[in-house]
């Protein structure tokens, strides 16, 4: 089965990963959350919301190829794009992911195909 974010194939290119992000409890610095800089300890604040991460390679046969397959993730992480659903290559449904974050690798490799590394970041804002 293939992976897709919003129907769209953005991580079959090359290899990748699905996994699970941060869980748990959201916490701050009490002096954060008051105001006041003698106050000690931790507040809780909430749950995390839920965090998928897909790592991998994008791979195309030339550059061009290459930049299409990088805008294609870059201009789906902001704002305007909102939710969908998300699916790994297990067939595992996400409903309502926002893509928060995309980030590459240090550096563009080339050679008998052009590739580059990435991290991809996805939060359910509205399972809370």
């Amino acid at each position: 089965m293939a992976s897709s974010y919003k129907g769209l194939d953005l991580f079959g290119s090359g290899p990748h990963r699905f996994s699970q992000g941060l869980s748990g409890l959201a916490i701050e610095p009490r002096w954060r959350v008051t105001g006041n800089s003698t106050d000690t300890g931790t507040l809780p604040l909430g749950d995390l919301e839920p965090e998928v991460v897909v790592t991998g390679r994008l791979v195309a046969s030339t550059e061009a190829a290459l930049w299409t397959l990088r805008r294609a993730i870059a201009d789906l992480a902001v704002l305007s794009a909102g939710a969908g659903v998300l699916v790994d290559h297990f067939g595992h449904s996400y409903a309502d992911m926002w893509l928060i974050e995309y980030a590459e690798a240090d550096r563009v490799d080339s050679g008998r195909v052009w590739s580059v590394g990435y991290t991809a970041r996805f939060r359910d804002f509205e399972a809370l």
